[in-house]
């Protein structure tokens, strides 16, 4: 999520091939339902719903702990935009990034995945494997410096960096409550308290798993 390229222009429909071309079309004319956001994944359009309530307290404090940490020249956002990777056929809306802020002066709809410098992805439970397996290996093989995985179904927090043609090469895992170390360019104690469900909300232990794919 590292070798730092020269940075790319956000597109309207990435140059890629033809099929990911069409996808990307068809996703841009798509009347998506309030509430869900569509992605490309494995050659498919998927729509998957937004972020449970509480999930909001999290992505605060993760980009208030990340606000000094931002290099510069780059932006720490959420709002719902699409990051696209046309070599893997994919084009994903991450809950959190860190891009470079020049990407954002366009009126296109697409941004090139070469902009993230971050991105944090909260799991839910249709989107469990696509989150560990899939976009693990996109934004590994894609170059993104450091990739945080929080996974709110086990409730731990997983940072994935040093990013090789094969995925990330290095990983962390830290259970919520303890704090996780992010490396550069960010260097910072990840404090992770908090992050679990609310108490009166949390599900029994034999329903944690249902819905969802096993990572």
């Amino acid at each position: 999520m590292t070798v730092m390229l020269e940075r790319p222009t956000p597109m309207e429909t990435p140059d890629g091939p033809p099929e990911f071309e069409a996808l990307c079309r068809t996703l841009l004319s798509m009347d998506v339902p309030d509430g869900y956001r569509a992605e490309i994944i494995r050659g498919s359009i998927v729509v998957s719903p937004w972020s449970k309530a509480y999930d909001f307290q999290v992505m605060d404090s993760v980009r208030e702990q990340l606000r000094d940490r931002v290099p510069g020249g780059e932006t720490c956002g959420d709002a719902p935009f699409l990051f696209a990777f046309p070599g893997q056929k994919r084009a994903y809306g991450p809950d959190i990034y860190v891009a470079a802020r020049e990407a954002f002066s366009t009126t296109k709809r697409y941004v090139d995945g070469e902009a993230l410098t971050m991105v944090v992805e909260l799991t839910g439970d249709s989107t469990y494997g696509t989150d560990w397996r899939d976009k693990a290996t996109v934004y590994g093989t894609a170059g993104v410096p450091v990739y945080l995985l929080l996974d709110m179904q086990e409730e731990s927090a997983t940072v994935f960096w040093a990013p090789s043609g094969k995925g990330y090469t290095s990983r962390t895992t830290v259970p919520f409550g303890k704090t996780l170390r992010l490396p550069a360019p960010f260097d910072v104690e990840l404090d992770t308290s908090g992050f679990g469900a609310p108490v009166e909300e949390a599900r029994e232990p034999q329903e944690a798993g249902q819905g969802r794919e096993e990572a």
